[in-house]
């Protein structure tokens, strides 16, 4: 559909010019309006944008002073903590090209991404799981240096001294080496450095990898201009006045594709400021967004269903917060109303991929929304509709198919892997479009549905059952918590869907459920059984994860 064959609805119009530049640019313009302003507020500790920069400019020099040279990649292995922000920037002022690992990261996983992107130097800090698991990847890959942060050198004094003194268990006792460096330690001497020139058009600045629905992940090149466009395009939806006076309640882990867009890369080019956590926990962040009084929160559904189940939101003042926005998965509707109702919050739903950078749409933030729905396009971002069997071919009018984006912030391609092709992009009028194996329908106001996905669709003699209707369906029992739905083998008809799900009301039975379910949907959606259990897996950012539940089954 034209985007001018329907109202817009965002406040930045959808052919609004966005400056393109580096990420390094961009964060020196930011510091250059407002040095003081508060950048990261970190456990009772605040750190301005000229902290930051500083700190981020001496750590590039000190890569540069270590022979990192242009392109080099150098790995982030952090939760939530202020050097990442200083070595994000800094590696990329350096001209290294930055890769996110998720510090859950087992070894046999860390190990596999840090040679599969030839990363020659890893950050990580001195918490005993993550230095191990860092320390061992040093001694068995190509990994050539490991630096090591200290939590306690970035906490108020007063908490750095306890931790080093009474909180001795917490910290890891590092072995310092030529290979494995203090943090301080690397910092160089950024007044008499030179810094390449970047090149936002053509240099990469990230490589974030996929979670992956079969085999390996594959790492998204993500450029400058990508993540600098998507940035821009996520402050564009901001219709609340100063930008930079915005405070973001910081849960969601900046290793994330979402966290890294809607996060730390949306404040910094605004100047705005982050009141972050190491990680989620909901009555951490109920303080957190009580204390610094967080005017935006984007987070996952698990998220907003851990503080509705936490006994301390009763108690917090949220009042600060304009909006919240869940992306990575449909929100349950019952989730979203009752949230929406507790807190008084407005909640809106958006959408985004590792390979888009992080976002492609959403609904708006004040105004017309669709709940349901995860709203409209960001601007200067098009889809396209293709047919469910045949990419070749699009979709028939009005009918759901895969969804296709084209926009600035779509990614270079995978990390090594030239060959990717049609099953990744397809080219059509001219343009290249991004295959997200999502299947959707926009309306006529321009707003889409996520129906379900191609790879998720369940055969059931013959006929397409998408996962997500039924659990929707299911979702509409009170009793139900969570669900996740899977075709299982059926001798007759190929598949036939099961339910596994949890719990608000214990007393709930799985044949009552089945009971209730099968008379309200089709009949080849009818589950074959529904499975009660304690816990749903998740992925490392809270999402309900089918692909995990699968593999548990051996499915």
């Amino acid at each position: 559909m034209d985007v001018n064959s329907y109202a817009y609805h965002h406040p930045t119009p959808w052919d609004a010019q966005f400056q393109l530049a580096s990420l390094p640019d961009l964060f020196a313009q930011t510091v250059a309006k407002a040095p003081d302003a508060p950048f990261l507020h970190f456990l009772g500790r605040t750190y301005s944008y000229r902290d930051i920069h500083e700190q981020a400019k001496a750590f590039a020099a000190g890569l540069m002073a270590r022979g990192i040279e242009q392109g080099d990649r150098v790995g982030l292995f952090l939760p939530n903590v202020p050097i990442y922000a200083s070595a994000y920037y800094g590696a990329m002022m350096a001209g290294a090209v930055v890769v996110n690992f998720s510090p859950l990261y087992t070894v046999e996983e860390l190990s596999w991404q840090v040679a599969d992107s030839g990363t020659r130097l890893l950050v990580t800090l001195d918490v005993p799981e993550l230095y191990a698991t860092a320390a061992e990847v040093l001694q068995q890959s190509q990994l050539e240096t490991l630096v090591v942060g200290s939590l306690a050198d970035m906490l108020p004094w007063y908490k750095g001294l306890a931790l080093k003194t009474l909180g001795r268990s917490k910290v890891a006792k590092v072995g310092y080496s030529k290979t494995t460096l203090d943090w301080a330690d690397t910092l160089g001497d950024a007044s008499s450095a030179t810094f390449p020139t970047i090149d936002a058009e053509r240099d990469i600045a990230l490589l974030q990898y996929t979670g992956g629905t079969t085999g390996r992940p594959k790492g998204a090149m993500l450029g400058h201009s990508q993540l600098a466009m998507n940035a821009q395009q996520t402050a564009g939806l901001n219709p609340f006045g100063t930008a930079s006076e915005e405070v973001f309640m910081g849960a969601l882990p900046f290793f994330h594709v979402f966290a890294n867009t809607a996060l730390l890369n949306h404040a910094m080019v605004t100047g705005a400021s982050i009141a972050m956590v190491p990680r989620f926990d909901a009555g951490q962040v109920l303080d957190t967004i009580e204390k610094y009084k967080a005017t935006g929160f984007p987070g996952v559904p698990t998220m907003f269903q851990a503080l509705l189940d936490h006994p301390k939101l009763a108690k917090t003042d949220v009042s600060s917060l304009k909006v919240c926005i869940s992306g990575g998965a449909p929100m349950p509707a019952p989730v979203h109303n009752k949230f929406e109702e507790v807190t008084g919050v407005r909640v809106v739903e958006g959408y985004g991929l590792t390979e888009s950078s992080g976002v492609v749409s959403a609904n708006p933030y004040d105004g017309v929304r669709k709940k349901g729905t995860i709203g409209q396009l960001v601007m200067g971002t098009e889809v396209i509709f293709l047919d469910k069997e045949d990419p070749e071919k699009l979709a028939p009018e009005g009918e759901p198919g895969e969804l296709a984006i084209h926009g600035p912030q779509i990614m270079r391609g995978y990390w090594n892997k030239p060959e990717t092709g049609n099953d990744t992009f397809v080219e059509r009028d001219g343009k290249r479009w991004l295959r997200t194996g999502d299947v959707a329908i926009m309306d006529e106001d321009g707003f889409l549905e996520i129906v379900d996905r191609i790879k998720d669709m369940i055969a059931v003699g013959g006929f397409k059952v998408f996962p997500s209707q039924v659990e929707d369906v299911l979702l509409e029992n009170e009793a139900v918590k969570e669900v996740l739905v899977i075709g299982v083998p059926d001798e007759y008809l190929g598949e036939r869907p099961r339910a596994y799900v949890t719990l608000n009301d214990e007393t709930a039975t799985a044949d009552e459920l089945c009971e209730w379910l099968n008379a309200r949907v089709g009949k080849h959606e009818r589950v074959e059984s529904i499975v009660i259990r304690d816990e749903l897996p998740k992925t490392l950012v809270g999402k309900l994860d089918r692909k995990a539940l699968r593999a548990e089954l051996g499915i």
